[in-house]
């Protein structure tokens, strides 16, 4: 049977402008901007792929239910809207609001993480391991060895490896481990999913052991698509059944809505423990708002309690994760190094096999990103060193497996005509690497330096050095 095309489950009632600027404009722009494209303004960015969190568009619905915010500061009925929401989809007891994720993130370190714990996790993300870290944690990854394999097509690459999980119970003892944290569709490993298989079986190792499992489910929505299609036994079962399986196994989760929940701030932490539910809206009064708001408007909760619905629509994920698939597929057919397989929020490109001529201490992920922006005004955003950080004892750059730059895909935001000039852009720059040179970072923040750091380019040495040597240009 011939296949048919599909298109977008959504007709455009509403357009934002944008504008093509010259090359001469975008390398001003880049330059000013410290070559992290973090610095661009938006206005000066033509199609933005830097992050899927908070730039979805919302529906007619949502925009609908934002007229319907109530804006009392205790016991908004937005609040309890935003709790019967989670309860149906993500099944748990208890919902404390937060501004967005890392919100979240804090509120649990803070309540759960003692000096000296050691924190085990399926492959570190920025925000989750520096709250960790600043409540005195050490994180520990447990994930698959293939997770670090850009090539390897393992379908489930978000999986934890349960005898790493073992070896680190036998070495520090349940009891310093406050709890894993188990991401899905893992974000640094390139939206990688978990498989329900493993996710059952490491909630039960753990919770053989009192050790509690909380789950980042920012992404939990994509992670049930690809479980519906890769995992036996699923393929007949919703995308909200699937969710509320996935939830069930652990006791609770952090949550940024800015991704799956479909609107533009929002958070929440959600856990089934009645004592440390109290305790979490006893400090989301210090830190975020009451904990019937939680630093959010009332509009805000009515919006995202329409998105947890929409979000688990069959149309809707499908052609979510089909316009990724369609720019990865572009991308692979071309040759171009990209984290196979395709995962679900973003298409991730292998800089150091795309740059090989770039030595990962000149950061060829951030000089790929910047290269990327001056070419087509497409901005995209590193994952490598730079957001590696640093080692906390030695003070030594630290350089992961996985030295990537990150195409994020907004829900609801871009149609095929954009992500073919993507493509086209990725390409040409495929095409003649040797045009891409690596940077030198200038400025470095103390806290999460990729997102203000500075760097300039550098240069071949000249003829005299051999050409084995390189310089900077600073401005």
């Amino acid at each position: 049977m011939k296949r048919r095309s599909w298109a977008e489950p959504y007709k455009i009632k509403m357009v934002e402008p944008i504008r093509m600027t010259s090359r001469e404009e975008r390398e001003r722009a880049i330059a000013e901007a410290g070559y992290n494209t973090f610095l661009l303004r938006s206005q000066d960015v033509y199609i933005d792929l830097l992050t899927d969190s908070g730039t979805s568009a919302m529906s007619d619905r949502q925009w609908a239910g934002m007229m319907r915010g109530d804006e009392a500061y205790a016991g908004s009925r937005n609040y309890y809207s935003l709790e019967a929401a989670v309860h149906e989809h993500y099944g748990y007891k208890h919902l404390i609001p937060t501004h967005q994720g890392r919100g979240a993130e804090h509120l649990l370190s803070q309540l759960c993480i003692n000096p000296g714990d050691s924190v085990p996790g399926n492959m570190y993300f920025t925000t989750t391991r520096h709250h960790q870290e600043a409540a005195g944690g050490s994180f520990v990854d447990v994930i698959v060895n293939e997770a670090h394999d850009p090539a390897s097509e393992h379908p489930f690459k978000g999986n934890v490896d349960l005898d790493k999980m073992r070896s680190l119970i036998e070495r520090v003892g349940a009891e310093r481990i406050p709890y894993l944290s188990l991401e899905t569709n893992v974000n640094m490993a390139g939206g990688q999913p978990c498989s329900m298989e493993n996710i059952r079986a490491v909630c039960a190792l753990c919770h053989e052991h009192g050790i509690p499992v909380y789950l980042d489910a920012t992404r939990a929505v994509e992670n049930a698509w690809f479980i519906k299609q890769r995992e036996a036994g699923f393929a007949d079962r919703t995308i909200k059944s699937i969710l509320l399986e996935i939830c069930s196994h652990t006791d609770g989760c952090t949550m940024s809505a800015k991704k799956d929940s479909l609107v533009n701030i929002g958070g929440f932490l959600a856990v089934n423990d009645d004592a440390l539910a109290e305790r979490a809206r006893n400090l989301v009064v210090v830190y975020e708002g009451l904990h019937t708001y939680g630093g959010l408007a009332g509009r805000d909760m009515e919006a995202m309690a329409i998105g947890i619905a929409e979000s688990v629509q069959e149309d809707h994920i499908r052609a979510r994760i089909g316009q990724v698939e369609y720019l990865g597929l572009r991308l692979m057919d071309a040759g171009v190094p990209i984290v196979r397989p395709i995962g679900g929020h973003g298409i991730f490109i292998d800089a150091a096999r795309f740059l090989p001529h770039i030595p990962r201490e000149r950061f060829p992920a951030q000089a790929l990103a910047a290269a990327l922006y001056v070419d087509s005004g497409v901005r995209s955003m590193e994952r490598g060193g730079v957001s590696a950080g640093r080692d906390p004892e030695t003070g030594e750059n630290i350089f992961p497996s996985l030295e990537l730059i990150r195409l994020t895909l907004p829900r609801r935001v871009y149609t095929q005509a954009h992500m073919d000039v993507v493509a086209e852009s990725v390409l040409d720059l495929h095409e003649h690497p040797e045009q891409v040179q690596g940077l030198e970072m200038v400025h470095e923040p103390e806290h999460l330096r990729f997102f203000q750091a500075r760097f300039v380019p550098m240069v071949p040495a000249s003829a005299s050095c051999g050409g084995i040597a390189a310089q900077s240009v600073r401005p």
